[in-house]
């Protein structure tokens, strides 16, 4: 890709003084760049322009505040919170936070689920410079202790609900900072916690003056956003003023206004949520927020509401094409869907059932320095790569061939990675200017996980990448793909096999809902082989004569060392809280009849089909594995 790459760029060089219908002849994929160019340069623009100004996500807000008070900011639980009610709020936790004396950029975590309190506290702690840890409010134990101390918070801030009150109880004895919770007086609060709710009755709205933030700078601290932990514990990330200011601007792209009203169901700790909420705060839009993601409800909730821009993540959309339909499905006001986790397999039923007239994909990480996003509307798409857009690119991004048993990029005899070619699956890494990474690195207080994530002298001397630790690839006009995280990936007779790839070929069978594919070890061999955790749809009671039609699509659809060796027919299927699902518990329990209840089977090519796997017959194939 690399030579054609060059090849391209000297052509587009030499040809610069001919016409656009010229360019567009040699290279006919251009109108793709300059559609997604005119998409994004209002989003450019200003984001440049703010952070030249240095015009903060507080400033943004206030500002809002000041253009339209009364004008509705949040509906949630069919309430409304205007801009000046939530200015209001976040004055008191100001006022309180002030009172503190701590110093600019130093921490708060926030324990809070969704709901108006989780706005109008972060916001306050913005007002007197103080960051903020968004705390994944579904942990408990050890990981939630853990995102406490190492977001280094000198305090705490607890939602009202009961169970957020004992998750923190369990490890109080550990923290030895101040607790305080919404939701009890002084009268009845728990002991070891101060109530919020006095605090706020007592503090004062008056506005801190602006000149307590005279010291702000764009790598101050803004937020700190937690990986998922699924290799381990959670991760903070962090979100300076810079990458909020950016973060802010991404509604931009799809032309978002103040008359729009954006709807969320993904918890605010959540980047993909805190576009939304950054971008509502920046145009002084209406954000309709639930407390978690319901399928019977989501269009309900965007008629009754009137939304015009609706965000999902994950596995959303499939969720909703299981509600059944309705002759409701496609009355809304929604204009365009963004957001991440689009499977091409469902995405134009999506489009067509619910009348959905844009979808906006989008690729990127929270600790990432670049991101992508498919403006044209191309099916499975996540955003464009190509040699005119890397070449005008403040940061390039490349797709370079990668170890399989590492996951690192590979290098030539130079030393230097070696872009894929088209078509080719590799791993993503994205350009990293050094003033990108504050002294305490990506991850809070963690160089040694940070530096995992950097790819140095890629291919010039003294050069930063970021390994975004993805597999994505380019088709011929220079559409970006997704394939899979490098952990969804596994190795099986010497081949890379995709659980994405693989999953979206079973849900083509009508009667499988969803499928759920990972790896698992079997002794005596290399690699993992292909298990898939099958639901099927509601409608559908499992019966024996389905196996051969599994057997034989795959065997239609999909090389052979990428058929599931196993199928493991589950009755609901796992997700993450935000909507991903889980496959670290699938992985442990293998495929071992003796601790999983689920009905199990095994290929057999002999019949070409699956047959039942028990605890009676385990012993006998594991033997056969052997051979």
């Amino acid at each position: 890709m690399s030579r054609a790459r060059d090849k391209v760029l000297m052509s587009l060089g030499g040809v610069a003084g001919l016409s656009v219908l010229a360019w567009q002849t040699m290279f006919p994929w251009l109108k793709y760049d300059l559609h997604h160019i005119n998409q994004t340069k209002p989003m450019g623009e200003k984001m440049v322009k703010d952070l030249a100004n240095q015009r903060y996500l507080i400033e943004m807000f206030e500002e809002s505040v000041a253009k339209h008070p009364q004008k509705t900011m949040v509906i949630f639980a069919n309430r409304e919170y205007t801009f000046e009610l939530v200015n209001e709020q976040a004055k008191m936790v100001a006022n309180i936070a002030y009172e503190w004396r701590f110093k600019t950029g130093e921490t708060v975590a926030l324990l809070i689920q969704n709901h108006p309190a989780f706005i109008w506290t972060f916001l306050g702690l913005q007002k007197v410079g103080l960051n903020v840890a968004f705390l994944n409010y579904h942990n408990r134990g050890k990981p939630l202790l853990h995102t406490i101390i190492v977001s280094k918070a000198q305090a705490m801030v607890i939602g009202p609900e009961e169970d957020l009150y004992r998750a923190v109880e369990e490890i109080r004895h550990d923290l030895e900072i101040p607790l305080y919770v919404y939701g009890s007086s002084r009268s009845n609060v728990p002991a070891g916690f101060i109530s919020w709710d006095d605090l706020m009755i007592a503090s004062s709205t008056a506005e801190i003056c602006k000149t307590h933030r005279h010291n702000y700078n764009l790598l101050t601290p803004c937020a700190n956003i937690f990986s998922s932990g699924t290799t381990g514990l959670p991760k903070p990330v962090i979100v300076n003023q810079e990458r909020a200011i950016k973060m802010s601007k991404v509604l931009c792209m799809v032309g978002v206004t103040p008359d729009d009203i954006i709807y969320t169901t993904t918890p605010l700790y959540h980047a993909a949520a805190l576009f939304a909420l950054f971008g509502v705060i920046d145009a002084g839009a209406t954000m309709v927020l639930r407390s978690q993601f319901s399928a019977s409800h989501f269009f309900e909730d965007c008629r009754r509401h009137n939304v015009t821009i609706a965000v999902y993540i994950g596995e959303l959309a499939r969720y909703l094409l299981h509600v059944p339909a309705s002759p409701e499905d496609g009355k809304h006001n929604i204009r365009v869907m963004l957001g991440n986790g689009l499977r091409a397999d469902i995405w134009e039923k999506f489009q067509k059932r619910f009348k959905i007239p844009k979808i906006v994909e989008y690729f990127g990480a929270s600790e990432g320095p670049v991101g992508f996003s498919n403006t044209w509307g191309k099916v499975g798409s996540c955003g464009r790569l190509s040699p005119f857009l890397n070449m005008i690119s403040p940061m390039k991004s490349y797709i370079v061939r990668y170890d399989p048993k590492t996951y690192l990029p590979l290098r030539n005899k130079s030393g230097r990675c070696i872009p894929c070619n088209i078509g080719e699956t590799g791993l993503l890494i994205g350009g990293m200017p050094n003033k990108a990474m504050p002294t305490e690195g990506i991850y809070l207080g963690d160089m040694e996980k940070s530096e995992k994530k950097i790819v140095r002298d890629a291919f010039d001397h003294g050069d930063v990448f970021f390994n975004f630790g993805d597999l994505l690839y380019v088709d011929k006009e220079y559409f970006l793909y997704f394939k899979d995280r490098i952990g969804d990936t596994f190795r099986w007779k010497g081949e890379n096999v995709s659980t994405n790839e693989v999953a979206n070929v079973l849900t083509e069978l009508p009667f499988i809902q969803d499928a759920n594919v990972y790896g698992v070890e079997v002794p005596g061999t290399d690699g993992r082989a292909g298990m898939a955790g099958i639901l099927l749809k509601e409608s559908v009671d499992f019966k024996s004569d389905l196996l051969p039609e599994i057997y034989q699509h795959c065997e239609k659809n999909l090389p052979s060392y990428a058929r599931p060796m196993f199928l493991r027919f589950i009755k609901e299927m796992p997700l993450t809280t935000t909507l991903k699902q889980k496959k670290v518990e699938y992985v442990k329990e293998g495929f071992n009849p003796a601790i999983i209840n689920d009905p199990l089977f095994r290929i057999s090519p002999e019949t070409s089909t699956y047959v039942t796997l028990t605890t009676e017959n385990f012993g006998m194939f594991l033997a056969k594995s052997r051979l």
